[in-house]
């Protein structure tokens, strides 16, 4: 794998954009119909993104392949939790709309790893019917602590990494 991830930048909002579409395309091929539906993720969150730098990109020297969002908490969707409760109740980070526009070639893989070594606390959630990123958050060290329910009303898998 020879990639850099690093913080994006503005001429990297187009990539980004068709790396949520490939990821989106991903996502229904695998049966997860609902996630990422009427526009979601748009290019206002990853310009919203880019700006508070949050926005992260693996690029492998020709553009971005993959992104992440990664911010500090709180998030207010994950001040209530169903079924079980956060590993802890310290400072945490959040990272949301992971994508990747290869699927399956360890770059999301490369991501978590970056993430988990930059930060010792961080939340995540995902859909159910997501499994391929319940699977790759798990193998990232990632514990599956509930759910939450998104803005939308609209339920997720809560997941918890504790260095």
């Amino acid at each position: 794998m020879t990639g850099l991830i690093r913080p994006a930048c503005e001429k990297d909002l187009d990539a980004v954009m068709d790396i949520y579409n490939a990821a989106r395309a991903f996502m229904r091929s695998t049966g997860n119909l609902t996630q990422w539906v009427g526009g979601y993720p748009s290019r206002a969150h990853a310009e919203r993104d880019l700006a508070a730098g949050w926005l992260w990109v693996y690029d492998e020297g020709a553009g971005p392949v993959a992104c992440m969002s990664v911010m500090p908490g709180p998030n207010r969707t994950y001040a209530a939790i169903e079924g079980g409760p956060w590993l802890n109740d310290e400072p945490y980070w959040v990272m949301h709309r992971l994508a990747c526009a290869r699927p399956g070639h360890g770059i999301g893989a490369a991501l978590l790893a970056f993430l988990c070594e930059e930060h010792d606390n961080v939340r995540a959630d995902t859909h159910e019917d997501n499994v391929p990123m319940q699977r790759a958050l798990e193998r990232a060290g990632f514990v599956r602590r509930g759910t939450i329910i998104c803005d939308d009303g609209t339920p997720r898998i809560a997941y918890h990494y504790v260095r």
